[in-house]
């Protein structure tokens, strides 16, 4: 008897582990954030070759996604927008300013369509431009098809509390 549980767990165990390292990344809505913290997340990302699906807006440090992953692991949904606007720091009395050297950290990061596409924009300024749609797909490969939305275990939820990008996982 012990020896059938057992073997059920197991089972149970690799199932679970397995439905795990298939996993996509789904970023439906990111606001962004500094720009070290998406280094650190899509580098990462890259190493482990988890696919990412930008299905939404993908915005400020969350567009570094596509400098720093292969392209084959990054794509985009018809509903997916990218923003972007020059990096900024907070100043002593609480206030924001542009940061040239993270601006251009930023733009080193990026592909070269990406970046030609930025300067015919206007370049990174404290105003934000969108890239979407025909635009986006001649730079970012197109996914196709839904992905498939799956639950959450502990170990996603608590990699989601700390994403600030409100990722889901999916396979």
């Amino acid at each position: 008897m012990m020896r059938l549980v057992f073997v059920l767990i197991s089972a149970a165990a690799i199932t679970l582990f397995t439905s795990y390292a298939n996993a996509t990344m789904r970023i439906t809505a990111d606001p962004g954030g500094r720009v070290v913290d998406y280094e650190d997340r899509f580098s990462r990302l890259r190493a482990s070759g988890e696919p990412v699906v930008i299905d939404g807006a993908c915005l400020s440090a969350c567009t570094l996604a596509i400098g720093l992953l292969s392209p084959g692991q990054v794509c985009a949904t018809p509903r997916a927008v990218l923003g972007f606007h020059a990096a900024w720091r907070f100043t002593e009395n609480g206030g924001r300013v542009t940061s040239p050297d993270a601006t251009q950290e930023m733009l080193g990061i990026y592909p070269a369509q990406l970046r030609s596409w930025i300067n015919r924009h206007g370049g990174l300024t404290p105003r934000m431009i969108f890239l979407r749609g025909r635009e986006l797909f001649a730079i970012v490969a197109n996914c196709g098809g839904e992905p498939r939305v799956v639950r959450a275990t502990v170990r996603d939820a608590r990699m989601l509390r700390s994403d600030t990008s409100r990722a889901q996982r999916v396979r």
